[in-house]
């Protein structure tokens, strides 16, 4: 399946957990499928990437590791996505790394998540909790940097500002997450 081929079936993904199964299947099938999907994401004015997010997101959930030959391309492009619909699906995989990366299993993201990859999901997290996103990007980025800060001193005093200073403008969902982190980085 060429690009172009891959970019017309995305006209069909919707919101069902179905569609996005059964494409996010048809991806981890044909793994040279991938690097067109993330070209397709990173096209970030395109509604399109959208559904190329959707799609991405569900194939990192059901085979994290199909990831692993595009962690460069995926982390250096995160940070120029920008449309609602594809912020929450990126944001969700820079979970599934981090996620993985500090799991007590031996999971491949281990051995392939470098230093500047790290940095790139640190910078994303933080400008997805400083800016006005939704609140999936939000708690999802909350996740991911409270479990970097385990490894960078610095996170967690940061994060915990950003908690405290917006926790009486946002949702009872960001409180709840919120009140989950804070309690986590003071014990």
């Amino acid at each position: 399946m060429t690009k172009a081929e891959l970019y017309n079936e995305l006209n069909y993904v919707n919101h069902s957990r179905e569609k996005r199964l059964h494409y996010a299947n048809l991806i981890i099938d044909n793994p040279e499928l991938v690097t067109p999907l993330l070209e397709i994401l990173f096209d970030v004015d395109d509604k399109i990437s959208c559904r190329a997010a959707w799609v991405f997101e569900f194939m990192c959930g059901e085979k994290l590791e199909e990831i692993i030959p595009n962690l460069d391309k995926f982390t250096k492009n995160i940070s120029k996505v920008h449309l609602d619909s594809a912020v929450r699906p990126v944001a969700k995989v820079c979970e599934y790394l981090i996620k993985a990366y500090y799991s007590k299993a031996d999971h491949k993201i281990k051995h392939h998540l470098k230093e500047v990859h790290k940095e790139k999901i640190i910078e994303a997290c933080f400008d997805w909790m400083i800016n006005d996103e939704k609140i999936a990007p939000k708690a999802y980025s909350m996740n991911a940097l409270y479990l970097l800060g385990n490894e960078y001193d610095w996170i967690h005093p940061e994060l915990a500002m950003i908690l405290e200073r917006d926790f009486s403008m946002q949702s009872s969902g960001f409180k709840a997450r919120a009140r989950h982190i804070l309690k986590k980085i003071r014990q």
